[in-house]
Order: C-alpha cells, then sequence, then structure tokens
C-alpha cells in the first residue's frame, strides 16, 4: 500500500493515496465494511481516514443514512479524479520497478542442445555485454520438455524447433534450420547429398525420446517406407556427437552442431530435412522488462543475418518478427 506520496490542496492539507484508495473502495462497495475488507484493513480505520479526507478537502463525500451509503455531490465528482490519480501512481510504480529490473532481473531461457552448442552462445553474449545486470538462467532440454515447463511457468522463454501446440502458448518463428548426417571420418556415407532412403543402410546413434531431431528423422524414415536401425539410442547431445566420433554409427544432427570435426553429408532438398526454431513464451502472463529484452535481443540477433553461419536462414525480416497463436 503506498502512504509515503501525498497530493496537496489549495489549502495546504494532503490529501494521502491510501486516503483514495479508502474513498474509491467505499465509493464502489456503498459499504464501508466490505471496503475495509477489501483494502485489508480495519474498519473504523478506514472510516477515520474517510473523515479526515472528508475536513481536509472541506467537503462529505458520502450521504450515511440508515446504513446506506451514497456519493454526495463532491463524492461523484471526485471519484473519477481518484482513480485517474491511483492509476498514474500504479503506472508509475510500475515504470520504477521496470528499470530496476534492467539491472537486477532474471530471465528464464529453455533451448534445445543444439542451439546451446551452437548459435545461441554468441546470442546471449550479445546481450550480456548490454544487459550485465539481468541474471540469464538456461534451461537444456528437447523441445517437448521444453514446451512443458514453459506451460508450467518455470521458463519465461523457450527456443522450441516446432510451433507450440498448447493454446495458451504464443510463438514467433526465428529460423529455419537445416539437418544434415554427420559421420566419423572413415564412414561409407561419401556423398555430398544424401536421400533419405540411403538411411535405410546405415546405423544411427540416436537422441532420447522428447528430442525433436530423433522424432523428425524417425518420421522421415517411416515416409521412406523403412524402420531406421539404431547402433545406440538415448543419448544427449554431447554424447552423440562423442559416440559418432569414436566410429559408433551416424547421426542426423543440426548443422550448426556439425563443424568441422565430422564428415558431413546433405539431404537433397526434396527431402524436406530442415526444422523451424521458434521463440515461445505464456499469452496470458506479461513479460517483465527483463524479459522483452532478451526477446527484443534474440530476435534482432537474427534479423541481421551476418550473424548466422551456412546452414540457417532467418525467419525475421528487418523490422522484426510477428508472434504467431499457439
Amino acid at each position: 500500500m503506498i502512504t509515503l506520496l501525498s497530493i496537496g490542496n489549495s489549502y495546504g492539507r494532503r490529501m494521502q493515496l491510501h486516503q483514495l484508495a479508502y474513498f474509491v473502495a467505499v465509493a464502489e462497495h456503498r459499504h464501508f465494511t466490505r471496503a475495509a475488507d477489501q483494502v485489508r484493513v480495519a474498519q473504523p480505520s478506514l472510516s477515520q481516514q474517510i473523515r479526515t479526507l472528508e475536513h481536509d478537502l472541506g467537503a462529505p463525500l458520502f450521504h450515511r443514512i440508515r446504513g446506506n451509503v451514497s456519493l454526495t455531490e463532491a463524492g461523484e465528482v471526485l471519484l473519477p479524479i481518484a482513480r485517474r490519480i491511483l492509476a498514474d501512481a500504479e503506472t508509475a510504480r510500475l515504470a520504477i520497478r521496470e528499470l530496476d529490473e534492467l539491472d537486477r532481473g532474471r530471465v528464464r531461457l529453455g533451448a534445445p542442445p543444439s542451439l546451446c552448442t551452437g548459435l545461441l552462445p554468441a546470442m546471449l553474449s550479445a546481450f550480456r555485454r548490454r544487459y550485465p545486470g539481468i541474471q540469464l538462467e538456461l534451461q537444456e532440454s528437447g523441445s517437448r520438455d521444453l514446451r512443458q515447463r514453459l506451460s508450467e511457468g518455470a521458463l519465461d522463454l523457450a527456443l522450441l524447433a516446432a510451433a507450440p501446440t498448447d493454446p495458451h502458448l504464443a510463438a514467433t518463428p526465428l529460423l529455419l534450420e537445416e539437418l544434415v548426417v554427420i559421420s566419423p571420418a572413415d564412414a561409407p556415407l561419401r556423398k555430398t547429398r544424401l536421400d533419405v532412403r540411403e538411411l535405410a543402410d546405415v546405423p544411427l546413434v540416436m537422441f532420447r525420446r522428447g528430442y525433436d531431431v530423433r522424432e523428425a528423422t524417425v518420421n522421415a524414415c517411416r515416409a521412406a517406407g523403412f524402420e531406421p536401425s539404431f547402433a545406440i539410442e538415448g543419448g544427449e547431445m554431447d554424447a552423440v556427437l562423442e559416440l559418432v566420433r569414436a566410429g559408433v554409427g551416424s547421426a542426423v544432427v543440426p548443422s550448426t552442431v556439425a563443424g568441422d570435426r565430422f564428415r558431413m553429408t546433405r539431404f537433397a532438398p526434396e527431402a524436406g530435412m530442415t526444422r523451424i526454431v521458434q521463440l515461445a513464451h505464456r499469452k496470458e502472463v506479461g513479460p517483465t522488462r527483463a524479459v522483452r529484452a532478451l526477446r527484443t535481443a534474440l530476435v534482432g540477433f537474427v534479423a541481421d543475418r551476418a550473424n548466422l553461419p551456412p546452414g540457417i536462414e532467418s525467419l525475421v525480416d528487418g523490422r522484426g518478427a510477428r508472434p504467431s497463436g499457439g
């Protein structure tokens, strides 16, 4: 409750904001006890503050006749003014709090491991240089897990590999990312372009369930008429890369994690082996200024195509990205 700020009248007396809040509560409820319950103050204290306000203004604000409470002419004049003053005070409080959030705010961001080891470090480095006071909490997981955490309120923002289906979430398409096959240096896959059907005889190192790349790979193989062969499955991103390096098998991964450590084979364009990365948030939760700052920074980073490595296409134009519904 705000009690320190006050507004002086022409007689030099002071109308305090909490007095105006009590007045508005009584005017809306037309009942002193219910108004006291709303503003969480004892009813005798509220009544005394209203009498003090009436004395300072030099006019009664309520008719009190046999328990019935109604506004006087002075009360009718004051009500819209009081509401406006209280609204302006709340706006000022929020504005000051948001300024502080850029110095001491926190943002919880979720992202797939492929982005955490690929493009995201450069994004977050640029953000930290501009907003060193904002604490970033990064949660790394597959898109299915991230969607769940975002829906539950455990995340403020999440980078997802597909548009969320939850109607309470909204998303902005950011990137179109190419999926590629990586193999150890002595692997038999020596083509520069590969048809999905050619994976039928290739042992794959496969991510654990919940990874969008796993789902995309399995679905593409099934659409081509076969079940993929797993050399080993259940790994996280780092484990998958090390298993491929050790020669256990090949893997389908986003192009940004392939680097120059593996033999990389691209899919033929008609294979459609790409994924769209979207920046998602909850619709019904108003973002803090720190969250808005990070969202703007991520969109701006992607909009500058010079920041993007080969294999990634920006879906953001120079005017920014437009959120889409869940």
